[in-house]
Parts: structure tokens; C-alpha cells; sequence
């Protein structure tokens, strides 16, 4: 069996990972890729949004199956292109990954359906936004519409920081056309949890538990990120608030995609906030978080292949997903400046200890070749992971291990999990 798998991050890192340990797949590619999938696959320099030469390439080199990790392409519609071409692919199509692709959307399904979440209200045209936002509550919370890497997101405390976020995202589009409508939404106080899950259009089936950290710097202070690091399971992410999201959250989702013309195959991920009011939706993607698939998938004991397969072909409810009874946690090391401005091109050394050692792994996610030398090449540069018999125990493999690696501008937060010390 032949796998590509399109994306150049830490997410499909930890995917080609998991898609390594099965015994049928002959072989690997991945396009772009990075460095460190490069041990794992066939790196091809084709970009994720180049679909003609996506489904070009998977036909001159009889692609088994491909697996399409990252939000643009999927948003983009490149699974309707791959399958419109007979060929196998994971992810929702053009139409079902909108529920990532558009928050108003998103937020407009849940109203309709009643799946909790946050109060809110669209615009599409920036003075109304305004006149809304002198009478609201605040925080508050604005959202660019569209993809902005997890970036879009603006937390205003008083109506000044609001029209400044109104200014930024609709008037100057900061965010480009992401920001062309926005979402307005009442702001959530909670924990946050994140938890992923394999649908085939009818069935979903969760997976276990994360929490990401969004913010730069430590005590969740500085500017928003694509994820500084990750924990698994939540303590959190209790039986009862598990039993609330089986019977209002997540069959709900699957089935108001279904109503609506939508059918969703693939993965769905769920950002939940535990609010004193019970657990509500923060928002959904349509594919693994990033950093959250690097803890998640490396204590997946179900194959991922068949898990994959069983969705594409409407047999989830077959599938026993399980998990191993430990914890992972994910620590991020960024290039410092992240994610504003910052070098690239600098020397990593130390990559070797992970191949010395049982349930550590270091998950690439802006990295390249510099002749033989492996390099920076992001802003988020690694993902080390480490797993461990407790939360605990985890955390402290995870930051030891990122002792191991070197570079110039190295950044980390140095609180990922914390709020184990709290449960």
C-alpha cells in the first residue's frame, strides 16, 4: 500500500508516524514535508494547494490512499479533486470541511441544532459591527470568519480594544479575506478541552482527550499561536462531562452535517470550554489540532490505517478505538520572536537522543535540510513529546527531553500542563 500524505508539520509528522507502524504500507510520501518526516516518507516538493499536481502525482505513482492533514487544502475542496480523479482520500470534502472553513457557519449550525455554545451575532459590514459592540458586554470575543492559523481570535476587555479588533480584522484585514465577516461571541470563562474524533458520515467515535495552550508566553500572557504545547488526557474531561457531549455535542454535530446536505467523513475536533453552565463548543476543525495530534496519536493503540479506511468506507461502527492507559505531554520549541518575526536557517543538534529512546518523540514542524545539516525553518520549529504512567510524569520526561536539542533562538514555554499541578 502506498500512502501520501499532504502537509509540512508537526500533525503530519506525528501521522506518518502512526501510518509507519502499519505492516502494509510499502511505502511513504509526503508533500512538502519537513526534515524529520523525511526519515519516515518521501519528501516531494509539491505544495498543499497545488491539486493538480497533487492528483497528478498520485496517479503516476499509484497512491493507495491519501491523507490530507492540513485545514487549507481540505477547506480548498482538494478531497473532491482527488476523489472526482478515482483516488482514495481522507478528510471531508470542500462542502463538510466549511465547518472549519467558516465560524459564522459553524456558529449558525449550532444555533439551529442546539448544540451548546457561546451567544454571538455575524457582520459583514464593519459600522454595524461598531454600533453592536457599544452596547455589549464585555470581554468579548471577535473571530475572522475564515482560516487565519489559529491566529484569528481577538479577546477585548473594553469597547476600545474592540474597535481597535474591528479596525484590525475587517478594515485593514489583518487576516486577509478571513476577515471579510466576523463572529462577535460572548465570552466563555472555563477550562478549555480539546477532543478529536473519526467520523464516517454517520458514525463518530471520540478520541481521547487533550488541552492545548495557545498564548506565547508562560501564565497564558503574549500574543495567540498555532499551539506552544499539549497535554493528554485531560483531567478535566470527566465521565460527566463526557456523557453531556455524547448526547448534545458530538452525535448532534454529525447528524445536523447530515440534515444539512453535509456528510462529514474524516476527523472532526472539537473545542470545548467547561463552563459553569456546562460544556459548550469554542469552535470545531475539520482535521487533527496541531499541537494536539502529538499527544493523541502516539498513544493510539487501534491502527490508524483501519480507523482511516473504516471512515472512508462507512464502517466506523466496527472499529474498537483504543487508547493506552497513559499520558503524553507535547512541549514546543519555538523560534524566539514567534509569532511575529524570527531567524531561520539555524543549526539543530541533539535529534539523535530520540532514536536512543522508548516513548519519547521529537515531531518536526518547521525544520529543512541545509546540505546534510537539519535546520530551522518556522516559527514553531519541534514538538517534543514525551509519555509517561501519569500526567505528571509525562511533563517532566517531556521538559527533560527538550534539554536534549539545540539551536540558537530557542524558545519554549516553560509551563505546558501545569494545570495538572491543579486537578
Amino acid at each position: 500500500m502506498k500512502v501520501l500524505i499532504v502537509g509540512s508539520g508537526g500533525r503530519e509528522h506525528a501521522i506518518a508516524y502512526n501510518v509507519s507502524q502499519n505492516k502494509k504500507v510499502e511505502k511513504i510520501y509526503c508533500a512538502p514535508g519537513n526534515a524529520g518526516i523525511a526519515a519516515l516518507a518521501e519528501c516531494v516538493p509539491i505544495g498543499a494547494m497545488e491539486f493538480e499536481r497533487i492528483v497528478a502525482f498520485s496517479k503516476e505513482n499509484a497512491i493507495d490512499l491519501v491523507i490530507v492533514g492540513m485545514d487549507d487544502p481540505l477547506v480548498g475542496g482538494l478531497v473532491d479533486e482527488l476523489e472526482a480523479a478515482g483516488i482514495r482520500a481522507f478528510g471531508p470534502r470542500k462542502n463538510a470541511a466549511i465547518l472549519e472553513g467558516s465560524k459564522a457557519f459553524s456558529k449558525d449550525l449550532m444555533k439551529k441544532y442546539k448544540i451548546p455554545t457561546a451567544g454571538y451575532e455575524n457582520f459583514d459590514d464593519p459600522q454595524k459591527a461598531l454600533e453592536y459592540l457599544e452596547t455589549a458586554k464585555y470581554p468579548i470575543v471577535l473571530k475572522a470568519d475564515g482560516l487565519a492559523l489559529g491566529k484569528g481570535v481577538l479577546i477585548c476587555n473594553t469597547l476600545g480594544e474592540a474597535k481597535e479588533g474591528v479596525q484590525s480584522i475587517m478594515q485593514d484585514k489583518k487576516f486577509g479575506s478571513a476577515g471579510n465577516t466576523m463572529v462577535i461571541e460572548e465570552f466563555m470563562t472555563g477550562r478549555e478541552v480539546s477532543v478529536l474524533s473519526f467520523v464516517d458520515g454517520k458514525t463518530i467515535k471520540t478520541m481521547t482527550s487533550a488541552q492545548d495552550h495557545k498564548r506565547a508566553k508562560d501564565g497564558d500572557q503574549g500574543l495567540n499561536t498555532g499551539g506552544m504545547g499539549t497535554f493528554s488526557p485531560s483531567p478535566f474531561y470527566t465521565k460527566e462531562v463526557e456523557d453531556f457531549c455524547n448526547q448534545y455535542v458530538y452525535q448532534a454535530t454529525v447528524d445536523a452535517m447530515a440534515a444539512e446536505g453535509r456528510e462529514f467523513k474524516g476527523i472532526i475536533f472539537f473545542g470545548l470550554m467547561l463552563t459553569s453552565d456546562g460544556p459548550k463548543v469554542l469552535e470545531y476543525n475539520a482535521r487533527f489540532g496541531d499541537p494536539e495530534a502529538q499527544v493523541v496519536l502516539p498513544r493510539m493503540k487501534t491502527d490508524l490505517i483501519d480507523v482511516i479506511e473504516a471512515c472512508i468506507d462507512g464502517t466506523l461502527d466496527q472499529v474498537d478505538l483504543q487508547f493506552e492507559e497513559n499520558a503524553a505531554v507535547c512541549v514546543v520549541l519555538a523560534s524566539d520572536g514567534y509569532p511575529v518575526s524570527y531567524d531561520k536557517g539555524l543549526p539543530i543538534s541533539g535529534l539523535e537522543e530520540f532514536d536512543k529512546q522508548d516513548g519519547y518523540y521529537c515531531f518536526h514542524a518547521g525544520t529543512k535540510f541545509d546540505g546534510d545539516q537539519i535546520v530551522t525553518n518556522g516559527g514553531r520549529v519541534l514538538g517534543v513529546t514525551a509519555k509517561g504512567a501519569t500526567l505528571k510524569e509525562a511533563r517532566a520526561n517531556a521538559y527533560a527531553a527538550t534539554k536534549w536539542v539545540q539551536f540558537d533562538n530557542k524558545y519554549m514555554r516553560n509551563d505546558i500542563g501545569k494545570a495538572i499541578d491543579e486537578a
